[in-house]
């Protein structure tokens, strides 16, 4: 069923008296950005980011660099800076890791990527204590991650983790954190 126009003739005339000359809306027509053309700068500005990170990683991360670390006992390094102490505070548990990292099943080059990402986190979310877990199975990260932590200036300490952090498959990682005000000072 259709509504009728039950308006008179004189009742028409009268509106269009009452509301006098009117002009046409120009109609600016805004075209939508199509999704794709979203995906593909989500994927560029993505791309960028991750050539960034693989760059600091490879910046910092040298395969053929050897330290040369303790061989006997559970593996540990301070910093020359840093008081040795803090290695012991490391294997007592005084510090509880503010950030996880699992690199089961990464290959060297994906677990360097993610210790970057987990460096540069650390900055961001004021993490000063981390745990990187790299597992035992064929000891290839258990042996690459340590000589990577040695090489990053951000790096102040680290020790094998207590058991309930990941024991021999783990290591508590202690993070300097930078004051962001000291260039301004």
């Amino acid at each position: 069923m259709k509504n009728k126009d039950t308006t008179t003739g004189d009742e028409k005339d009268l509106f269009m008296q009452s509301i006098g000359q009117v002009k046409a809306i120009v109609q600016d027509k805004i075209k939508p950005v199509k999704k794709a053309e979203q995906n593909k700068s989500l994927k560029a500005a993505r791309a960028k980011a991750s050539n960034k990170s693989k760059q600091d990683a490879e910046f910092y991360f040298s395969d053929e660099f050897e330290p040369h670390l303790n061989q006997q006992g559970p593996m540990k390094y301070v910093r020359e800076d840093v008081d040795s102490f803090e290695a012991k505070n490391l294997r007592r548990g005084q510090y509880a890791p503010d950030l996880i990292l699992d690199l089961h099943g990464l290959d060297q080059q994906a677990a360097k990527l993610e210790i970057a990402a987990l460096l540069y986190a650390c900055k961001k979310e004021h993490a000063k204590c981390v745990c990187i877990v790299h597992g035992l199975g064929s000891r290839v990260l258990k042996n690459k991650v340590p000589h990577w932590l040695v090489q990053h200036p951000d790096v102040m300490a680290f020790h094998q983790a207590p058991l309930e952090w990941g024991g021999n498959g783990a290591l508590l990682v202690l993070v300097e954190l930078k004051d962001r005000f000291a260039d301004f000072t």
